[in-house]
């Protein structure tokens, strides 16, 4: 049992999770402060550290041919930087008031405890596993950790028929239907809502639909998987629907993912409303001075709305990290918020949204305009210049923009960013008409898409004056 604290001065960080917010912190801490005046303990229950979960579909689709390419940083790499790492280690249990963690080791089962004078909690998410017959049957994956991914293609090697079945149609659930058509599959996706992308509003979500089902993928919209059927082998071997049967010999779920903090309600932290952890603007958890929460564990303010949300992507992750490790070493460095901004695509169409969907300003009141224009990503008359659809919301008072959404084929996706750093300067569509951005006939109109959408949004923010 490890129970000594601290020797002298130096004091002990304990991380848990050893992902893009935990070694974050750690690095960043040890950079800050050495290994004679912080020791750092970092647990780690899966096989890997430091890499790109965003990266795991491009990986099975066979886009990224090695697994260690989405690895940013080794174990041993953090081991050498004076991070003692200890893989397959789980943490079961934080007791706040000893300033302790307790954590078993997964290939022995020993259990200890380790004392701690400052803890870093960031346990990630967990996919959503739907509770209905079969879930749990060989050859259903959740796809969140290189582990999953690793199992997913183990899967896919081993398996005879060609069936694959999406469950869900957000970013995951895309994303994995393309990689599974690269692979040859026959891919069904089934998804609850109107459309895909529920990220998006549905007149957007339209297009991607139609993308998807450009590229092979059988589209099932308004349905919900209520049963996992197995055969004799307890393998899956199809999805069942209220209306419907999906044959299928693999089933990969996109539901969606929620935040990891079982550990943390065990131990009484503050959650909120969407079930992450609550901090301070430096990613202190409320209320308690020696511990901190980052990455995908955690709700954060949305600029826009005002209220806090979950967002689970790693660029909030690594600032996160950042963030914990300077001010645990002794610096100091908050985190302000973030607008929701989000890139992905089917194939060639890049998909993009920043701010609030409609349904999103609805639900916290407020009254906006809505414009949608289509426009090209060059100048007409080059070559290469594609579709671009760009839907703008701006709140009808004061014209203040509220949200953005992008669906088009290359060039349209990182246009997204210009409509980020207007969220985040809270600036007015009718101000971003006059921005002073890039132009040559190879990658824009003389008036960028997003500055149409701005015009032609100001004009209707006028007119309902």
């Amino acid at each position: 049992m490890d129970m000594s604290r601290t020797q002298g001065t130096r004091e002990r960080l304990v991380v848990i999770g050893g992902d893009a917010a935990g070694m974050s912190a750690a690095s960043q801490a040890r950079r800050m402060r050495g290994p004679d005046e912080l020791e750092i303990v970092a647990f780690e229950r899966g096989h890997f550290t430091s890499y790109s979960a965003c990266g795991i579909p491009y990986w099975v689709g066979g886009d990224v041919e090695e697994r260690d390419r989405l690895i940013a940083r080794t174990p041993e790499e953090h081991r050498e930087r004076g991070i003692d790492l200890r893989l397959r280690t789980e943490v079961t249990g934080i007791d706040v008031d000893g300033q302790r963690v307790r954590a078993r080791d997964l290939e022995s089962g020993d259990e200890s405890w380790t004392p701690y004078d400052k803890l870093v909690i960031a346990t990630g998410a967990r996919p959503i596993r739907p509770d209905m017959p079969g879930v749990d049957a060989a050859g259903v994956h959740g796809v969140q950790t290189l582990d999953d991914g690793q199992a997913l293609i183990d899967t896919l090697a081993h398996t005879r028929g060609r069936r694959a079945v999406v469950v869900g149609a957000g970013y995951i659930g895309v994303e994995m239907a393309e990689a599974l058509i690269n692979r040859g599959y026959e891919v069904t996706v089934v998804n609850r809502g109107s459309e895909p992308m529920s990220t998006l509003d549905p007149d957007m979500g339209r297009l991607v639909h139609r993308a998807m089902e450009g590229l092979g993928i059988t589209m099932v919209n308004d349905a919900e998987v209520t049963k996992v059927l197995t055969g004799e082998d307890g393998r899956v071997r199809a999805v069942v629907t209220e209306d419907a049967e999906y044959p299928a010999d693999v089933v990969v779920l996109g539901i969606g993912v929620r935040p990891e903090t079982t550990l943390a309600r065990a131990a009484g932290l503050p959650l909120g409303t969407h079930g992450g952890l609550l901090t301070d603007l430096g990613m202190r958890v409320r209320g308690h001075e020696n511990i901190w929460a980052g990455g995908d564990c955690v709700e954060v303010l949305d600029l826009v709305s005002g209220q806090e949300r979950h967002i689970a992507l790693g660029t909030h992750a690594n600032k996160h990290g950042q963030i914990i490790g300077t001010n645990v070493g002794g610096g100091y460095a908050t985190f302000p918020g973030v607008v929701g901004t989000a890139v992905s695509k089917v194939c060639d169409l890049e998909i993009a949204r920043t701010g609030l969907r409609e349904k999103d300003a609805r639900r916290v009141g407020l009254r906006f305009e809505s414009v949608t224009i289509e426009s090209t990503s060059r100048a007409g008359y080059y070559p290469g210049a594609s579709p671009m659809t760009v839907k703008m919301l701006a709140e009808r008072r004061t014209g203040r923009l509220l949200g953005v959404q992008i669906v088009g084929r290359e060039g349209a996706g990182k246009r997204v960013d210009i409509a980020a750093v207007a969220l985040t300067a809270g600036m007015t569509v009718e101000r971003m008409t006059a921005l002073d951005l890039g132009y040559a006939p190879p990658f824009s109109p003389v008036w960028d898409p997003v500055l149409v959408a701005a015009r032609k949004a100001a004009a209707k923010v006028r007119a309902a004056s």
